[in-house]
Parts: structure tokens; C-alpha cells; sequence
């Protein structure tokens, strides 16, 4: 049963398990002037008429210990007291004690219709009862009707598909084919980018705290500025493709002069940095995701596109996290920057938390992989195919491109009347259900708020019921990127928690 969409304002009876009263506070943590007292209504946990089964498994403390013991130390888990999930619908989770989540990260921005989406369950449970795995060695029908849907979504010649099962394997896929095709080695990413995690990726993502200190990892790579409006060097006041603006002040009449400051930067690379007019290719994401929601300054991708050609390169559009209608205005987020790529890359969401990647590009690059034999066991299977099909009918079916805009568009500017609120949200930003609140310190001069704090704030909100993702080089990124299916009684819930975990975890004057 799916969830009834509505915010309840008045109620006589509450359950401990499924509904939170939250008075909404209104004084202001670290505020410019505290506001007076007024009496509101108090607002509640969207109600939802899905009852998962009772949790049956092992013992909170027999997981902690078998995590321990046997699985692998880079499986760190969210806060000091880790939840256990067992069960979840739509935007909502619950723990192994019945506790319910509403669910503001989506698996790190991978569940896009839904958990559990009843649709995309009965396709994968049809699909499993005719055929479950072949390889590619014998063609099988639904790979073929995939294809055909997915590439339906993409504009120009943007029309061979090759399936994958990860986001790092395909970014892994299109450094390959960039290579092959162009014949040329250089790479070139942005710094605060992240792209993957695999041998090949990991030197691509520009993070110091994803490396290891392998060598080789950064042959054949080169990272450039971050064209960053707020946390740049340069920034202003309309750089932005977002209904918020950064808080820096700029002179610009004409243009950009951020966004033109940054291009500069980077033809300064390719003049002192590259083999001239022998680039391999550029990967960007249309919004940075790991590194915090950033947004570029408008025009920039677009100008960095035509370099990148202009020196013999493809520009490949890591499309893993803004995919999918997530952005709102667009199914892709390139196209919000208006240029078409060479390769694009795309994961996550593109299965709803089903192993499912592909790499998107033009007959004449794909043609590169028929150099030598090339083969992926799992990707584009039975079972994932018909779950991308049943995803992407979801998508039109439930308009949720036009819900990712809407609400994304209400919580944005809700999120900014908070930021009027309360001094340590330094930052509002993001597009459609792809937000980023970054918390500082001091605002004038946009540093980070100490770890222990942003810990705190972010315990609080779990406490409270909603969870939240992190993100950014410093962790002081709140990363908001649901279910594309939540609604704006959900945000206004989400946006009360936050106000309220910030009143709560920080003394009002420090």
C-alpha cells in the first residue's frame, strides 16, 4: 500500500513507534536578531499505513559483533548508536525495533522511486520466476527492450549502451573507451569530484580522503580547479542554476565573471599542463555529489565541453547521481548545463538499489571496444533489465521528474528561509531532490563547523526521525537526496527536525 501523502496539524493520539510531535522552535541558534515567541501549531511525522513484518533476525548485538569480526573495516557505519534496517517502503525505513525513518539520502542517492516500489517488486519477481542469468553469451529479450527504453532518453547520437553493474565500473568503462578512441592518455577531473572508487577511478576522484597511497593511481591524470561559487576563490550572487544563490556579493551586468575566472583557470591547464591538442577526455558531474552538492557557475560546462574537443578529447557527463529526473527540470542534469556530451555514465538510481550501471555514447566511440574482447558477467541481466524497465515506467507513470521539481523547488527555498534563521547554515544549494545545506562556522568567512557540532545536529535529526546524509572533503554538507516519491508534507517535517536539531545541539550564543 503506498503512503497516504498528507501533513497532519492536528491529532489527539500519537504511537511511540509510528509518529513524532515536534514543537517548532522559534528561536534562532546563532541568529541575527532572536524573533519573539510565537505559538504554533505543532508538526508531525507524515502518517503512512504500510506496517512492515516483525523483525525476526539476529540480535543487535550478535550484527554488531559479526561486523566486527568478519566483514572488511572500510564498512563504516552512520552514528554512534548504528541502525539496523530491516525493512522499508517508499521514502520511509524502520529499524530491527519498529522505529520509521523518513528516508532523506536515499542509499546515497540511489533509491529513486521508492524502496520496495510494488511495480519494480513484481517486475523483478516475474522476471526471476522465467530467468534469472545467462551472461551475454545468448541473447535474452530484456536487455534488448532496455536498450531500446533507455536510449529513447537521450538526445543526438547518443544511442549505444553498454550495461554495467556500478557506478565505479562505469567510470571505469568510459576512461577505457576515452583512451581507445582518441588514442591519447590524458584525463582530466575536477578537484572535490568523486567518480569511483576502482584502481582505474580512484585516481580520477579528486579527494584526499578516498586515496589510498598506491602507486600509479594518478598516471595519466590531471585534476583542475573546482569551479565552486561558494567555497571557490571566486563567487557571486547569480552563478547558480538553483532557486538559491550563494551569499557572496559580485559587480556582474553581463555573464559570469566567476564562471569566465574559472575557464580561464582552465585553459591555463591545457596551455601549461597537456600535450597540445592531445586530451583524452574531461569528466565532471553535473553536480558534484561526495563532494557536497556543488554547483558550477552557469556556462561553464559548457565552455569546458568545447575546449576539451577542441583538443581532441571527450567530455564524459557522470551522470550516476543526478540521473533520472532527480534534477527536476531535466532527465538528465547536462542538459541544465545545455551541452551533449561525448560518454555518459549513470548508476544508482538507474535501478533503484538494484546492481544496475550503463555507459551511454555514440556508435562510432563504442566501436573502440570492439579492439579486443571486452566482457561484463552480470551486466544488463535478466533480472536487471527488468527492473531498469520497470524504474524508468515508474518514473513517467508517477510523473516524478515534475515531483523532484516541485518539491525540490519548495524544500529549497524552505531550507533558505532556515538559513535566515540560523547562522551556521552557511549554504543553500542543489536542484530538484539534489540539495546541499553546508554548516559553518562563521559565515563571513565560510568555514567549516567543527565536526563535533555538525555530529550533534546530524544525531539530533536521526533521533527525531528523519536521516540525513553527509558529505563535502570536511563531512559539513548535509546531503538531501530522497526517494524521488516524497512529498512537501515530508520536506516541511524534514526542514522542522533540522531547525529543531540545531536549536537543540548547540548553545544559543556560542
Amino acid at each position: 500500500m503506498m503512503c497516504k501523502r498528507l501533513l497532519a496539524l492536528l491529532t489527539s493520539r500519537l504511537t511511540a513507534q509510528t509518529r513524532r510531535v515536534l514543537p517548532r522552535s522559534s528561536s534562532s541558534l546563532h541568529s541575527k536578531a532572536a524573533s519573539a515567541m510565537v505559538t504554533q501549531m505543532p508538526t508531525e511525522m507524515p502518517d503512512c499505513d504500510h506496517r512492515p513484518v516483525a523483525y525476526e533476525g539476529s540480535s543487535y548485538e550478535q550484527i554488531l559483533k559479526t561486523r566486527r569480526n568478519h566483514l572488511t573495516p572500510n564498512l563504516l557505519a552512520h552514528f554512534k548508536k548504528p541502525l539496523v534496517i530491516h525493512a522499508g517502503h517508499m521514502q520511509w525505513l524502520y529499524d530491527h525495533e519498529g522505529r520509521r525513518y523518513l528516508d532523506m539520502f536515499g542509499g546515497i542517492v540511489t533509491v529513486s522511486v521508492g524502496h520496495c516500489h510494488p511495480k519494480v517488486n513484481q517486475a523483478l519477481s516475474e522476471q526471476t520466476a522465467k530467468l534469472w542469468h545467462t551472461t551475454n553469451i545468448y541473447m535474452h529479450p530484456k536487455i534488448h527492450e532496455y536498450a531500446e527504453r533507455l536510449v529513447a532518453k537521450f538526445p543526438g547520437d547518443l544511442k549505444s549502451v553498454c550495461f554495467v553493474n556500478s557506478g565505479s565500473e562505469a567510470n571505469d568503462l568510459a576512461m577505457l573507451m576515452a583512451r581507445l578512441h582518441t588514442g591519447n592518455q590524458d584525463i582530466l577531473s575536477l578537484r572535490n569530484c568523486y567518480h569511483g572508487m576502482s584502481p582505474y577511478t580512484m585516481g580520477l576522484t579528486a579527494h584526499s580522503t578516498w586515496r589510498f597511497p598506491l602507486p600509479g593511481v594518478n598516471n595519466g591524470l590531471v585534476h583542475v580547479m573546482n569551479p565552486d561559487p561558494y567555497q571557490g576563490i571566486w563567487g557571486g550572487s547569480n552563478c547558480r542554476d538553483s532557486p538559491v544563490q550563494t551569499t557572496r556579493e559580485c559587480q556582474c551586468t553581463v555573464g559570469c565573471q566567476a564562471g569566465d575566472a574559472y575557464y580561464n583557470e582552465l585553459e591555463e591547464t591545457f596551455k601549461y599542463s597537456l600535450p597540445r591538442g592531445k586530451v583524452a577526455a574531461m569528466f565532471a558531474e553535473s553536480i558534484q555529489g561526495v563532494g557536497g552538492t556543488v554547483q558550477f557557475p552557469k556556462g561553464y560546462l559548457k565552455r569546458a565541453a568545447a575546449l576539451v574537443k577542441a583538443n581532441g578529447g571527450l567530455f564524459v557527463a557522470d551522470e550516476v547521481q543526478t540521473g533520472f529526473g532527480r534534477t527536476g527540470e531535466h532527465f538528465w542534469g547536462f542538459e541544465g548545463h545545455d551541452y551533449v556530451p561525448d560518454i555518459v555514465t549513470m548508476a544508482k538510481g538507474i535501478g533503484n538499489g538494484f546492481p544496475l550501471a550503463a555507459v551511454v555514447t555514440t556508435p562510432e566511440i563504442a566501436a573502440s571496444l570492439g579492439q579486443a574482447l571486452h566482457f561484463n558477467t552480470y551486466g544488463g541481466n535478466p533480472m536487471a533489465s527488468a527492473v531498469g524497465i520497470a524504474v524508468l515506467d515508474v518514473i513517467e507513470e508517477e510523473q516524478l521528474q515534475r515531483n523532484s521539481l516541485e518539491v525540490g523547488t519548495y524544500f529549497l527555498t524552505g531550507l533558505a528561509k532556515l538559513q535566515q534563521r540560523f547562522e551556521i547554515i552557511g549554504d543553500v544549494r542543489g536542484k530538484g531532490l539534489m540539495i546541499g545545506v553546508e554548516l559553518v562556522g562563521n559565515r563571513e568567512k565560510r568555514t567549516p563547523l567543527a565536526t563535533p557540532h555538525v555530529l550533534d545536529i546530524w544525531e539530533k535529526c536521526k533521533d527525531l526521525g528523519v536521516l540525513f546524509g553527509r558529505g563535502g572533503l570536511h563531512g559539513n554538507v548535509l546531503r538531501i537526496k530522497p526517494p524521488m516519491c516524497i512529498t512537501r508534507a515530508d520536506a516541511e517535517f524534514a526542514m522542522d527536525v533540522l531547525a529543531r536539531a540545531i536549536t537543540e545541539s548547540l548553545p544559543a550564543n556560542n
